[in-house]
């Protein structure tokens, strides 16, 4: 059964590395800041675990993916009066798939990317396109969550051009998947798969008091502390990505975490205060930025333990996500994993926007995620994606997805703080 708690929402941001006036990074233990090529071939590493396939075979696929994108752009826009999805398949290939609604055949193409060729396939496999699928989810999504006790997360998936209802267990136990599936096929016109989920959606900022984490004691700096105004609870996040007005300098977090927070200084252990500039948390957004009055650096925490810091060097659009696209987080709770996009023009389930969300929402599949990740950052390489804020699990209580905001959606007015590119030291002759 689908349980909604918002009292028990944890909250996740990336880890902010302070500098001070000497611009010198504050590092206990010892921080290394990696390289491009360094943090690309850390997440090559998970990408390498996940599929099973060589490094330096993982190190050339996410390259590809990288550098694939301007060009899925372009295809999205060739075919968009026919285009279902883009997708990134990873076995028994690498390949790009191109799912397209009826018509004349499409020619398979042969992108260089990577130091690799990558196969495109056109594949014509559905009767609805993905603004089509769009266009459905907005018009129904009232009346597909009151025709279910529980509010249900909808996305599009396009690997199989398919509105997706994630319905909690009392309904798919109640009136059945099959029927359910056919019922909201009607009724959108689309088609359309439903996914029982054992847990409802859940923002994900860490109750201190139900974890029993002690808010002092805290090794390393990505840790942020507040408490609620509302329970009276501590709550605890991780910072986010760092962001400037053009004036002043600070980080971004989940909007559910606490207004008032206080960063643990890596250094010593003291809590430094962070004032809340202000929160957006409706429809598209759930973000926060809180504000240092020192400087804040172009870096985030990218390792469970801390050791490695991960510089920011641009960011990608939401509207390039393509399903099966590898992504990483790092959550205070859960540390450093790599999983694939699932859904994109996801709306979570329940009332997580301060009512229905928006289908603006992307997830990644677990089986990481957990209490205390609302805010982690999210990124390929060097490219921040978005901001954690919340996830679904099984009954045994492992990640099933987590969904976050694109940086798309960062706060009027601000941007992120980006890191010149590290070059690699050559050796000495």
């Amino acid at each position: 059964m689908s349980i909604f708690r918002p009292s028990t929402a944890i909250r996740l941001a990336a880890a902010l590395i302070f500098v001070g006036s000497t611009g010198a990074v504050a590092q206990t233990p010892p921080v290394h800041l990696q390289t491009v090529d360094e943090a690309v071939a850390q997440d090559a590493a998970a990408y390498a675990g996940r599929y099973a396939v060589p490094l330096d075979d993982a190190v050339r696929r996410l390259r590809a993916e990288a550098e694939t994108v301007a060009a899925t752009d372009a295809i999205a826009a060739e075919f968009g009066d026919r285009l279902a999805g883009i997708a990134i398949e990873h076995v028994p290939a690498f390949r790009i798939v191109v799912l397209l609604t009826a018509g004349d055949p499409v020619p398979g193409r042969i992108l260089p990317a990577g130091g690799m060729t990558v196969p495109v396939d056109f594949r014509v496999a559905t009767s609805a396109t993905r603004a089509q699928l769009l266009a459905a989810l907005t018009q129904h999504q009232p009346a597909i969550r009151a025709a279910l006790r529980r509010p249900p997360g909808i996305g599009i998936d396009q690997r199989t051009g398919e509105l997706v209802v994630m319905v909690a267990g009392v309904d798919a136990d109640h009136d059945g998947v099959a029927t359910l599936q056919a019922r909201f096929a009607a009724m959108t016109g689309v088609p359309v798969r439903v996914r029982a989920v054992d847990r409802a959606d859940f923002d994900m900022a860490g109750d201190m008091q139900d974890t029993g984490t002690d808010m002092v004691a805290v090794e390393g700096g990505a840790r942020v502390v507040g408490t609620s105004p509302v329970d009276g609870r501590r709550y605890a996040c991780t910072t986010g990505f760092s962001v400037t007005d053009g004036v002043r300098q600070g980080v971004v977090t989940a909007a559910h975490c606490p207004d008032t927070l206080s960063y643990i200084d890596p250094a010593g252990g003291a809590a430094v205060a962070l004032p809340m500039v202000g929160q957006w948390g409706w429809g598209h957004q759930d973000v926060q930025v809180n504000v240092t009055a020192g400087a804040a650096s172009p870096y985030f925490y990218a390792d469970t333990p801390k050791r490695l810091a991960r510089p920011v060097t641009g960011q990608r659009r939401r509207t390039s996500a393509r399903a099966g696209d590898t992504v990483c987080h790092r959550g205070e709770r859960t540390g450093y994993s790599c999983s694939p996009v699932e859904l994109t023009d996801f709306a979570p389930a329940g009332d997580l926007c301060g009512g229905a969300c928006l289908p603006t929402w992307i997830t990644a599949a677990g089986p990481t995620c957990k209490s205390g990740d609302s805010g982690a950052p999210v990124f390929a390489g060097t490219t921040a994606l978005g901001v954690l804020k919340g996830g679904s699990y099984r009954s045994d209580g492992s990640c099933a997805f987590y969904f976050y905001m694109s940086t798309d959606y960062l706060p009027d007015g601000w941007s992120l703080i980006r890191a010149p590119v590290i070059q690699p030291v050559p050796p000495r002759p």
